[in-house]
């Protein structure tokens, strides 16, 4: 049986919604046979395994259960039905500043919530240096929490929870806090965390943190786990959701004549395509609602031709064809460079470069060109295409491709992260004073 740190087996979470206040009063004090309340359930036969020493992350859209199955997993809360198995200590960080008690100072609460967890004083006295040095919040640990700002409720709140030694962390958001220094200290804990085989659960919205610290995502949706996996995957099943453009593979209707009824067939292959002269991704995936069509693309060199294979630091363009099948007013033409595990490095589109693009009517085509120096480290990336806009202030997604074409970048000399910054470094003789 495998090794595992959590364990949900069919937990539901409902509440029960009332139209006005005296119809839970009738119900409570048993006045009434009559239902007067609708089921409403936060979640719904969500199962799941988490195995010791994974970081495995929760998206979905707001309201999609996220934050209660951690309070039920922590025991904040009680389900309606299902159970949890937890197998270590765990510490977590949901609300801002749950579990502080306002009046106290902020070595008091140190105190309390180290007791709470199951620490001994003893324990605690051992662990509060290293505590205060990662909050850094100075003097303020001996001042009321209620003094304190969001960013240092956050700083104190993180600094308990990752410091007392939990075989499993849960992080709720809470990091969207603190400033960007604060949050890079955090990560590197995860980092470090991960190194000692810890287990870590955490909800956010940074697809970003997902991607890099997750070997596993799940992602639910109004309540039921829609699906889990590697992070890229389900990460880009979320932003078909986020524009209400995700159809379940069991509601896809079976194409007719090798082409979906809302899109018109491209031209075939052999007949000049410039897709058909690189190497591109047979399993792509796109979506969108069909008044528009990207059907041809390619990346060129600095020498114009067409190629998967840039030279590091030298010019490339990303080209697309759009065919529209219905009237545009201002389309967004864009592109996202990814790495192989889907951490979107870097992209843009016409918004964003502020150019104007119009109206385009039925049937047009518009060619889109994006130049660009490549600085990437030598590696290969995955490229990205859409074309998006705004229909009555609602953001649509016409038509977007993950990951069709992937560039190659080679390099004689990489440098740290992801770009380099083409550094001019100056060595001079100092002057001995």
């Amino acid at each position: 049986m495998p090794d595992y740190a959590i364990s949900v087996s069919h937990i539901s979470k409902m509440y029960k919604l009332y139209d006005k206040p005296s119809d839970r009063f009738r119900e409570a004090m048993g006045f009434s046979r009559k239902v007067r309340y609708k089921e409403h359930f936060a979640l719904n036969n969500v199962s799941f395994n988490i195995r010791r020493g994974e970081t495995v992350g929760i998206i979905g859209t707001n309201g999609s259960g996220k934050s209660t199955i951690l309070k039920i997993i922590t025991g904040v809360l009680n389900p309606s039905g299902g159970t949890v198995t937890v197998n270590g200590r765990i510490s977590a960080l949901l609300e801002l500043g749950a579990g502080f008690n306002m009046e106290y100072t902020g070595i008091e609460n140190v105190y309390l919530n180290g007791t709470m967890i199951g620490f001994s004083r003893e324990e605690i006295d051992s662990k509060l240096n290293d505590i205060l040095e990662f909050a850094d919040i100075g003097d303020f640990v001996r001042q009321p929490v209620k003094t304190y700002s969001s960013g240092m409720f956050v700083r104190l709140a993180f600094a308990i929870a990752i410091n007392i030694d939990p075989e499993i962390l849960i992080v709720d958001e809470a990091l969207s806090v603190g400033d960007v220094f604060f949050q890079a200290k955090c990560y590197h804990k995860f980092e470090e965390f991960k190194r000692l085989g810890k287990t870590i659960l955490f909800v956010s919205h940074d697809l970003g943190s997902i991607g890099k610290y997750c070997d596993r995502v799940i992602l639910l949706n109004d309540g039921i786990k829609l699906d889990e996996g590697n992070p890229k995957e389900m990460v880009d099943i979320y932003k078909k959701l986020l524009v209400h453009q995700y159809v379940p593979e069991e509601e896809q209707e079976e194409p007719k004549d090798g082409q979906p009824d809302d899109t018109p067939a491209a031209p075939a292959a052999g007949s000049g395509l410039w897709k058909d002269r690189l190497s591109v991704n047979p399993h792509v995936i796109e979506y969108g609602n069909g008044q528009a069509q990207i059907y041809d693309y390619t990346v060129k060199d600095a020498d114009g031709n067409f190629s998967n294979t840039i030279e590091k630091g030298s010019e490339c363009e990303i080209l697309f064809k759009v065919r529209f099948h219905a009237r545009v007013q201002d389309p967004i033409f864009a592109i996202t460079l990814k790495d192989l595990k889907g951490t979107e490095i870097s992209g843009t589109n016409t918004m964003f470069e502020r150019i104007d693009t119009g109206v385009v009517e039925a049937g047009e085509e518009r060619i889109v060109s994006f130049k660009q120096r490549l600085d990437l480290q030598g590696g290969d990336y995955l490229v990205s295409l859409g074309c998006t806009g705004y229909q009555e202030s609602e953001f649509t997604v016409y038509h977007r491709l993950y990951d069709v074409v992937n560039i190659t970048v080679v390099s004689q000399k990489n440098t740290v992260g992801f770009y380099d910054m083409n550094s001019k470094i100056v060595v001079a003789q100092g002057d001995g004073k």
